[in-house]
């Protein structure tokens, strides 16, 4: 394991550099939702905003968040406060009626947007994911009860318009059952995220056994948090994982860790990979307080994943 401050320590001018050797092994590259904190910007301003973050760590592929790619327009009509504060900087205090009408406005809202924006939008969003030097590999979509199934179909032309191989969602077991059909029609690959509902090997092979368009998107920091073996299940299952999400939680549903502080086999799922030669590509997800930039840290846990790799 890296102490702190060797972690910190690892050359950030030379991560790209290392990071590319590394995807010479496996492929390396980065989820957007590691980019979460960077300043709110929507629509095709956001995506740039992503795209420099990703070209400033050296990255070549990613997992996009569609949270990074949707731009709903704001909801007008804000309900007032009934109790206390103001607007103009202070605290705006709604009741719970209000703040679940502000809720419900936003989420239809996404769903208009979703269902007005046509794949073109989408295209030109891949064009400039292309002239940065960076691919598409998996576009996320968390789908819940909400969606409708017409907002279901939308995502995937919107995934196909992207060139992405693969949707990836943290989902119930009850929502993939809706999902199957679309992974069908549109021949794409859905990756079910290991999350607390899929958090067991039995779970994951239920799933599985939804739709044969099903892989899982293997997080091996929720899987170790969940007391399980990662590297086991990746021996015995690679066949049924589309990609692995890279970052380090303690066991006994623990928090996330620096890179190389958590009870995550990191270094040893990496080798593992590039030794069994297993054709999974690896997406780096900064989750955990980090004290610099979303920049710099991801280029740090891009810096341990080459050092494992090399």
């Amino acid at each position: 394991m890296y102490s702190r401050r060797e972690f910190a320590k690892l050359s950030l001018a030379g991560a790209p550099l290392c990071f590319a050797r590394a995807a010479d092994v496996v492929p390396v590259g980065v989820a957007t939702f590691s980019f979460r904190d960077l300043p709110q910007t929507g629509g095709q301003d956001r995506v740039g905003r992503v795209i420099q973050a990703l070209r400033a760590v050296g990255a070549a592929r990613v997992e996009l968040s569609s949270t990074d790619a949707e731009s709903p327009e704001p909801i007008s009509g804000l309900p007032k406060p009934q109790t206390g504060g103001a607007y103009g900087g202070m605290t705006v205090t709604l009741t719970p009626a209000e703040l679940a009408d502000v809720k419900r406005a936003n989420r239809a809202s996404l769903r208009h947007w979703r269902l007005s924006t046509q794949p073109s939008v989408y295209e030109a969003m891949r064009g400039r994911f292309d002239a940065a030097g960076i691919s598409v590999f998996s576009y996320r979509v968390d789908y819940d009860e909400a969606f409708t199934d017409d907002e279901i179909a939308a995502t995937f032309e919107h995934a196909k318009a992207l060139g992405a191989t693969v949707i990836s969602s943290e989902t119930s077991l009850s929502m993939a059952r809706r999902v199957a059909p679309f992974a069908v029609k549109y021949r794409i690959a859905v990756a079910l995220h290991n999350n607390d509902a899929l958090g067991s090997p039995a779970a994951l092979d239920g799933a599985l056994a939804v739709s044969k368009q099903f892989k899982i998107a293997f997080d091996i920091g929720n899987f170790t948090a969940a007391n399980q073996q990662a590297m086991a299940y990746i021996q015995e299952n690679h066949g049924s994982i589309s990609h692995l999400l890279i970052k380090d939680r303690t066991r006994d549903g623990g928090g996330n860790e620096e890179f190389g502080n958590g009870d995550t086999p990191l270094k040893p799922v990496l080798r593992l990979l590039k030794e069994r030669q297993y054709p999974i590509p690896v997406f780096v997800q900064y989750e955990y307080l980090g004290v610099g930039t979303p920049e710099q840290e991801v280029k740090r846990c891009l810096a341990y994943v080459a050092s494992a790799l090399a």
